[in-house]
């Protein structure tokens, strides 16, 4: 890959170390068990010295998505307070809404329900120049409706059959797919969904089906277990990205990222301001505007 010049973050160091599902023959749970007693959690000057330059690398990439006329599909998956949400806005803090765009879907209509079930996710795909994050995917099939009974077992069965190729289509044709599963632990969990309880700034996260999820932990890594093995491909693999730690979680994720998409260095521009014009014969009219009160 072509890579950067100048200080290349050190989060981006780390990508090398990310790998999918089964390494070594170990679980996810087992892997997470030992990312979370690796390191203490990550100071916020730190952070935020890193995601600054990582911002920037998110810059370069996009300058050469839409140079190249790149298709980019992202799809986040994970356990409930896994960090999803979190990690998806600092992508996209500091690039272009006409370049990223999230697809965040609600529950199926009942003329959704009657079509093939992939279908209302194609339309979201992206074209030339565009990178879409998904915000859960069609990989709800596998997860949630399976664990809540939303579908029925064979349903599931032939879903997971049906992916591998459905992805190999899409990789095919030219897009580049990388599909990420956020794990976190189950004391951690429980300490995240407790904080929304009281935060209003958080309620709107703790639904109905969070507090039913809740409940069902081994059923969600049954379903996950399952869905790992079935649709880890050569051509889309999954990535697991150990979030106990958001801070670390989030540069490690986006550091994985860059590294996955062949994008340039934004050459340097010499760039100066043009002289502002004037105009001496302009009087700025006395309108009856309003104003909002200035509180702050």
């Amino acid at each position: 890959m072509s890579r950067k010049s100048g200080k290349k973050p050190a989060a981006a160091k780390k990508a090398s170390r990310s790998t999918g599902p089964g390494v070594m023959g170990r679980s996810p749970d087992a892997l997470h068990a030992d990312a979370a007693a690796a390191a203490p959690k990550m100071k916020t000057k730190e952070y935020e010295k890193e995601m600054r330059l990582l911002h920037a690398e998110l810059v370069a990439m996009q300058e050469w998505v839409k140079a190249t006329g790149a298709k980019v599909c992202i799809v986040f998956e994970g356990r409930d307070t896994a960090g999803k949400g979190g990690t998806i806005k600092r992508i996209l803090e500091r690039v272009s809404p006409r370049v990223f765009r999230v697809v965040a879907l609600p529950a199926p209509s009942d003329r959704e329900k009657s079509q093939m079930y992939v279908q209302r996710y194609v339309p979201h795909f992206p074209a030339a120049g565009e990178v879409v994050i998904f915000d859960r995917s069609w990989y709800n099939r596998a997860g949630v409706e399976r664990v809540m009974g939303f579908t029925q077992p064979d349903q599931v069965t032939r879903f997971l059959d049906l992916v591998p190729p459905f992805e190999k289509a899409m990789v095919d044709s030219g897009m580049i797919l990388i599909k990420y599963w956020l794990e976190v632990g189950p004391d951690e969990q429980t300490k995240r969904l407790t904080s929304r309880i009281d935060d209003p700034r958080k309620i709107w996260k703790l639904s109905d089906l969070d507090l039913m999820s809740y409940s069902r932990w081994f059923d969600y890594s049954r379903a996950r277990d399952d869905m790992l093995k079935a649709t880890d491909t050569s051509w889309a693999p999954w990535f697991i990205a150990h979030t106990d730690d958001k801070k670390r979680g989030r540069l490690n994720i986006i550091s994985h990222l860059l590294s996955q998409v062949p994008y340039d260095p934004l050459p340097p521009r010499d760039v100066e301001l043009p002289q502002r014009n004037s105009d001496p014969d302009y009087v700025e009219p006395n309108l009856a505007l309003h104003h909002i009160q200035e509180k702050f």
